[in-house]
C-alpha cells in the first residue's frame, strides 16, 4: 500500500507540478484499518481542473484504477470551501481521519454544518436501503447473491451508522464492531444481522452456515430502525 501510494504522489506531482495543492488518503485506509474489502481513497485538490488537467490526469489514473483502486477525487481548493454542505460525511470523515500524502492540509482549515450532516446521512440512507431492495428483488431465491449483496452493503450501513451516531451527540469509534455495538446503546436494542454479516465477512462464520433468506429479513429490520433513528433526529432539533 505505501509503495502504490507513494508512486501515485510522484505521477501526480509530475503532471502537476505547482498546480498540485494536496493529496490526501481518507477512508479505511487512513483509519488503519484497510482490508481486503477496502478501496485506498484519494482526494486530489488541485490550482485549477479544465479540460487540459483531466488530459494529464487520464494515464495515471487509468494505472490506478487498474491496481484496483477507485479513481482519486479531484477538486480546485475554491470547491472543496464551497462543498461542505454538500459532501458533508465525506469531509468529517476527512476531518477526523485521514493522512495528508503531499502539499498543504486544506481539510483542516473547513467547517461542516451539523444540520447539513444530519441531512445528507438520511438522504444517504434512504438512498441505499432503494438500492438494497432493488437488487434483493432480483436474487431473492438465490443464495450466493442475496448473501452477497448483504455482505457488500453492511460495510456502507456501518459507516452511516456511525454517522448517524454522531448525529445524536455520542461518541462512536471507527471499526464496524464499534460502529454496531454503539447503535445498540441508541437503540436499546441488538443488531444480531449486522452481526452475523460481519461474521461472515471477516471468515469467522462460514458464509453455508447462514440463512440468507432469514437474514436478510432480520438485516432489513435492522436497517428500517437506523433509518427511523435518522429521521427522529429531525425532529428533535
Amino acid at each position: 500500500m505505501e509503495r502504490a501510494l507513494e508512486t501515485l504522489v510522484g505521477k501526480l506531482a509530475a503532471a502537476y507540478g505547482d498546480g498540485l495543492i494536496s493529496v490526501i488518503l481518507y477512508g479505511s485506509a487512513a483509519a488503519g484499518r484497510h482490508d481486503r474489502y477496502s478501496d485506498l481513497n484519494i482526494f486530489c485538490v488541485l490550482r485549477s481542473i479544465t479540460a487540459a488537467e483531466l488530459s494529464k490526469s487520464e494515464p495515471i489514473f487509468r494505472w490506478w484504477r487498474d491496481l484496483g483502486n477507485p479513481t482519486p477525487l479531484l477538486m480546485t481548493e475554491e470547491e472543496a470551501r464551497r462543498s461542505t454542505d454538500s459532501f458533508p460525511i465525506e469531509f468529517r470523515d476527512m476531518q477526523e481521519r485521514r493522512v495528508l500524502l503531499h502539499g498543504r492540509d486544506i481539510i483542516a482549515e473547513l467547517t461542516v454544518n451539523p444540520a447539513c450532516h444530519r441531512s445528507q446521512l438520511e438522504h444517504d440512507l434512504r438512498v441505499k436501503l432503494l438500492r438494497l431492495r432493488q437488487r434483493a428483488a432480483a436474487v431473492l431465491s438465490e443464495r450466493d447473491a442475496l448473501l452477497r449483496l448483504c455482505i457488500d452493503s453492511v460495510s456502507t450501513f456501518c459507516v452511516l451508522g456511525r454517522h448517524a451516531v454522531l448525529a445524536a451527540g455520542r461518541p462512536c469509534g471507527w471499526g464496524r464492531r464499534e460502529v454496531v455495538e454503539s447503535l445498540e446503546r441508541a437503540f436499546g436494542a441488538d443488531l444480531p444481522a449486522f452481526k452475523t454479516l460481519l461474521d461472515v465477512r471477516e471468515g469467522k462464520i462460514a458464509p453455508q452456515e447462514a440463512e440468507p433468506a432469514t437474514l436478510f429479513e432480520k438485516y432489513l429490520g435492522e436497517v428500517y430502525r437506523l433509518i427511523a433513528f435518522v429521521d427522529a433526529l429531525d425532529q428533535s432539533q
